[in-house]
């Protein structure tokens, strides 16, 4: 494919501000965090990397901002070996998040959305047709919906596997789910789309809006995966959580890798859950997305 991709990633490329609490604050109250790192992140481009780094021919298409933080996001992507021909400067600031992490590994994050907010329907139906020959689409929602339903026209009309992580969760994706073959919210989302609490019901109502495959991740306990005819549950591997900040973005990287790869939904899961799970045990977003060997070693040994 030698103008193409195997894994064309549309979303968000983001500037992160790690700040490590006890406690995220309460309103009105000013704590000292124990450290801070700046790191460079953002679902899209942190779902780029994780495909990249499991052996995936990767294309991002997103914004920066025409700053120093920009170009250095730039050349961050670059350097993990993803495509930058359709990363693109708007004359704003760059997109930035503010990422507080407990000593449990868990996380509350704030993002300005930057240049990924002039991510504009137009700037996606004016790239070559060439960026849209891919196996599969990754898609999240940090940039505009508009942008977002034309990425998935463009590749469907390719032949692509359209995968949609809709974080965060909105009410108005009737469109966009009728495009998505699959759809990969958490257990939070499945909730907050559907108003159903429990996973297997929200994702059967959500199995009814149009996607092939429903897969709701559940942290630690795994993921259920729905297709028309089979539902199943997919064990997480066991792991001592230092930092969950990465693992959905590592989860939807290797499940791109896995559909590029023939597996079959199941066997895509069961590889994702692993490579959610082995980036918990890492601090940072970005630092904690796992190799090919580092999964494959992995799973051996679990």
């Amino acid at each position: 494919m030698p103008d193409g991709s195997d894994v064309l990633v549309v979303g968000s490329i983001n500037m992160d501000l790690v700040l490590e609490v006890s406690a995220p604050p309460r309103p009105g109250e000013t704590i000292l965090a124990r450290g801070a790192q700046l790191q460079p992140g953002g679902k899209g481009a942190n779902q780029a990397v994780a495909a990249s780094r499991l052996g995936c021919k990767v294309r991002m298409v997103g914004l920066v901002g025409g700053d120093a933080i920009g170009a250095g996001l730039r050349q961050g992507l670059g350097d993990e070996g993803v495509l930058t021909d359709t990363v693109e400067t708007a004359p704003v600031m760059s997109g930035m998040a503010a990422i507080s992490l407990t000593p449990d590994g868990e996380n509350a994050i704030t993002v300005a959305q930057g240049a990924n907010a002039e991510l504009a329907a137009e700037r996606i139906l004016a790239l070559p047709d060439r960026a849209f020959v891919c196996r599969t689409l990754l898609l999240q929602l940090e940039v505009p919906l508009a942008a977002a339903v034309a990425a998935a026209r463009r590749a469907r009309a390719a032949g692509a596997m359209v995968l949609l992580n809709p974080s965060p969760p909105r009410q108005d994706l009737q469109e966009l789910l009728a495009l998505a073959h699959w759809l990969v919210p958490n257990r939070l989302e499945a909730e907050i789309l559907t108003g159903l609490k429990d996973p297997a019901a929200a994702g059967r109502a959500l199995l009814a809006a149009g996607p092939e495959v429903v897969c709701v991740t559940l942290g630690a306990e795994g993921a259920l995966v729905m297709t028309g005819g089979e539902e199943r549950h997919i064990a997480a591997p066991h792991v001592e959580a230092v930092d969950t900040t990465g693992a959905g973005d590592a989860f939807m990287g290797a499940l791109a890798a896995a559909i590029c790869q023939g597996r079959d939904p199941f066997a895509a899961a069961e590889f994702a859950a692993a490579a959610g799970a082995l980036a918990t045990r890492r601090k940072g977003a970005r630092a904690a997305l796992p190799t090919l060997q580092d999964l494959e070693a992995f799973r051996r040994s679990d």
